[in-house]
């Protein structure tokens, strides 16, 4: 029985994601985890939520628990837009969609833009669910490499013109600006400016994923590409990382004319974000839960990055060819293995040594790169990132002699 008759093209081409399947794998307890994009539990504002939930239960529970707008919750929303204008954005509520977490946003991005075949620039590497969208869609993802600095805009230019001669002209730009997932880096003003310029000059849209921007716990945040190009910028936003992913909350923010089509096409996907949510959500940002949990978020990501640099650099600093990013906020860093090794076959290795990370090839459109790994910090205790940065530099040793 050929049971792909039954299903669509699109479905037929459908994956798992890498990540959630090599999470199964470190269910064990002994498992140190790296693998994850997992916030820290004891980050999670739960008194806010009691007392948010207990209000809407009490006073406003005949309209949290029904039906709402796509849109979503009218005060939610100019929350939202004072949390962009904290930011130097000129945000507007009406423009203001909440969405089930930004990984809606990403789905319906591709929903919205891509027809198959239709190509699209990321980063040399991005972030895997951004890339399962895309492709979910019969999008391309064509990759620009990367470096410390982010997307390198000679690159990009050169991309560009090739895709262009082919008649393959890309349909956006999708950029993660800080503390990109997986690498850990940010682009800096100056080379923003430049994308910026080379998307104005060739009449390109810009879809902006800015899941960390919040964290940052080293240096000064850098202006948005939506203040940069606000009438060429989608930008997109959750509340996943910055205060807490169970309730699956975020939002797409861009020019009238994207966001209307946003909100059809979300509508065919769940009518509305879950009104009940977001009504707890608004009061626990009225009584300031986002600015007290990003305090206690930003002071133990960072303890926590830095001690795994510090490990990082006393097991593998004398291994030539071992390089990593030193991120200056978010959740993650990028190692790169010596020429020769690969990180793919090494991940069964370190299961068995009871440590996991994520294998860069995911975060490459055609898994080209087998070399890296993406290292999270925020979910793992002090002595976890301790001891499972000495069973991975003993394995980096040990595989690479």
């Amino acid at each position: 029985m050929d049971r792909s008759y039954y299903f669509s093209d699109r479905a037929n081409k459908m994956q798992r994601s890498v990540i959630r399947e090599l999470l199964k794998l470190t269910n064990n307890p002994e498992v140190i985890s790296f693998a994850g994009g997992l916030p820290a539990p004891e980050t999670f504002p739960v008194e806010y939520v009691k007392r948010a939930t207990a209000k809407v239960l009490v006073e406003e529970h005949r309209k949290a628990l029904q039906y709402g707008a796509t849109e979503g919750d009218p005060r939610l929303r100019k929350k939202l837009a004072e949390i962009m204008q904290r930011d130097g954005i000129d945000a507007d509520p009406e423009h203001v969609l909440v969405t089930t977490a930004s990984q809606q946003g990403l789905e319906i991005m591709a929903k919205v833009f891509f027809n198959p075949g239709d190509t699209c620039i990321v980063g040399l590497p991005t972030y895997l669910g951004g890339l399962q969208s895309i492709k979910s869609y019969g999008g391309v993802p064509v990759g620009v490499e990367l470096d410390d600095d982010g997307m390198i805009p000679a690159k990009l230019v050169e991309k560009l013109d090739e895709l262009e001669a082919e008649g393959r002209r890309p349909r956006l730009l999708y950029i993660i600006p800080d503390f990109q997932n997986p690498a850990g880096v940010t682009i800096p003003l100056e080379r923003r400016k430049e994308i910026v310029k080379i998307a104005r000059d060739r009449d390109y849209i810009i879809v902006e994923d800015t899941p960390y921007r919040q964290i940052r716990f080293r240096g000064k945040n850098e202006p948005t590409f939506q203040s940069l190009a606000p009438e060429r910028v989608l930008s997109l936003y959750t509340f996943s990382k910055i205060m807490l992913p169970g309730f699956r909350l975020g939002w797409a923010y861009g020019p009238d004319w994207l966001i209307n089509k946003f909100v059809m096409a979300k509508q065919s996907m769940d009518l509305c974000t879950p009104p009940f949510n977001q009504a707890v959500t608004y009061h626990m940002l009225e009584e300031g839960a986002l600015e007290a949990g990003l305090e206690t978020i930003i002071k133990l990501y960072h303890s926590r990055c830095d001690l795994m640099l510090a490990e990082l650099e006393k097991n593998l600093g004398d291994v030539e060819g071992v390089t990593w990013t030193k991120p200056d906020g978010g959740l993650f860093l990028w190692l790169t293995l010596p020429e020769g090794m690969n990180s793919d076959d090494l991940f069964t290795k370190a299961i068995e040594e009871n440590v996991a990370y994520v294998p860069g090839s995911a975060f490459f459109p055609m898994n080209e790169d087998h070399r890296s790994m993406r290292l999270n910090f925020s979910y793992s205790d002090e002595d976890q990132i301790v001891e499972g940065c000495r069973r991975l530099g003993k394995l980096i040793k040990e595989s690479r002699s």
